[in-house]
């Protein structure tokens, strides 16, 4: 069948004006591994669960992935091994990293790791920079630089690449940050970590955070990478990431579902989706809704309803006008069509389907449309009782009840008692 184009169906009121200046690819961190186990209401996975995870991973082209604190415990360290030896063994692309404060003691056990598991691990070292930081924990500007200083270093001369990460950077004196991130850079980090730690910026800070501090690399070392780590207290996790994207960082941070402290991370699902809808990636995210679920199930966070993208009614529906309009698009077999005609992010993006069901809303298209998928005659006799049986109803109708209803009705026509 021929289908019309895009362009000629959908005006894009987004592409009107002056856009931003995407960059035709990113670099992809997952952290769902450790700032998102430090969420206190999830369950930590098993080291079966997170070696699954990693082939997910794998499979969506996330290019590093934090597998934990190996400073926390023998446990997490071990865990740290087994993952990173995993990426090592299948040749995986994508970068092992653990997490340390400034303290050659946290840096010691991930050296250790990357020994054991045959591979660099990428130190992810992390300091405190906000003045208030500074005043509760009693530091001044040269401790910083000096814990910077050492810690890089002894992971430098380790082995390990460092990214460099100074938490709270949304909050954080400008010259204080040209003095540590500067000082890292010198001492050897090849990546440096801009950190929305509390949720605190707007796009227009990120943008003026990310525009400096591109700054202040440029004048040292060009060649570092920026990252940049947001987290959702205000709900500006997503928009704050593609500002940051838009002012120049070249790798962002996200986790599955959103999880992690307080309000919780980036979601990465929501953020690959608009990468690529964006035109920014091409990654296939047709394993993103198992990613998801497998999250979901290990760490007990499940997602609601009406999630975006992998919410159980993310692609379906039972209002009659708006199934109607899809059922029409799926008898002209045009899977584009249907795939928009009442839906911004399509599923066969992440490899589901539009859904109709039956419930209190339904008019006659959701009850043919049904039917018929299912290789039953929409004889009318069947749409008459089921879609009366639906405005009964207070809920959906489930699949159990209207086969249950269809046959019934075919026995009473059989033997006469339903007229046809």
């Amino acid at each position: 069948m021929n289908t019309k184009s895009g362009p000629e169906l959908i005006h894009d009121w987004n592409l009107i004006g002056e856009t931003p200046a995407y960059p035709t690819e990113i670099l992809i961190t997952d952290e769902t591994l450790r700032d998102g186990l430090q969420s206190p209401s999830i369950t930590h996975p098993s080291i079966q669960d997170k070696v699954f995870l990693l082939y997910l991973m794998r499979d969506l082209g996330i290019d590093a992935a934090d597998l934990g604190l190996c400073c926390a415990g023998e446990r997490f360290k071990d865990d740290v091994v087994v993952l990173s030896r995993e990426i090592a063994n299948q040749n995986m692309p994508i970068q092992p990293q653990s997490a340390a404060r400034t303290a050659i003691e946290d840096v010691e056990p991930i050296v250790d790791a990357s020994l054991e598991a045959g591979i660099q691990i990428e130190a992810c070292i992390f300091l405190g920079s906000s003045p208030i930081r500074q005043y509760v924990e009693g530091w001044g500007l040269n401790t910083l630089l000096e814990l910077t200083h050492k810690s890089i270093t002894f992971a430098v001369e380790n082995g390990l690449p460092v990214m460099f990460v100074t938490e709270d950077t949304t909050r954080a004196h400008p010259e204080d940050l040209r003095q540590i991130y500067t000082e890292a850079m010198r001492s050897g980090a090849g990546r440096i970590c801009l950190c929305d730690t509390v949720g605190h910026a707007t796009p227009e800070g990120v943008r003026n955070l990310v525009q400096f501090i591109k700054g202040v690399r440029d004048e040292v070392n060009p060649d570092v990478g920026i990252d940049w780590h947001g987290h959702r207290d205000r709900g500006l996790d997503i928009i704050n990431t593609f500002a940051a994207i838009e002012a120049g960082a070249d790798r962002v941070h996200a986790c599955a579902l959103g999880i992690g402290e307080r309000s919780g991370n980036t979601p990465m699902e929501i953020l690959l989706i608009n990468l690529n809808l964006l035109g920014i990636s091409d990654r296939d995210l047709r394993k993103l809704p198992e990613y998801c679920q497998v999250v979901a199930n290990a760490c007990g966070a499940p997602a609601p309803f009406n999630y975006p993208v992998i919410g159980a009614d993310s692609f379906r529906t039972s209002t009659g006008v708006h199934a109607a309009a899809v059922a029409k698009a799926l008898q002209m077999e045009d899977q584009w069509l249907a795939d928009r005609i009442y839906c911004g992010v399509p599923a066969s993006l992440v490899g589901r389907e539009q859904e109709i069901e039956i419930g209190p809303m339904s008019g006659e298209h959701n009850v043919r449309y049904w039917l018929k998928k299912r290789g039953i005659e929409d004889h009318p006799i069947y749409i008459e009782k089921i879609l009366a049986a639906s405005k009964r109803s207070s809920t959906l109708l489930s699949e159990e009840e209207i086969l249950r209803m269809v046959e019934v009705m075919s026995e009473r026509m059989k033997t006469g008692e339903e007229k046809t």
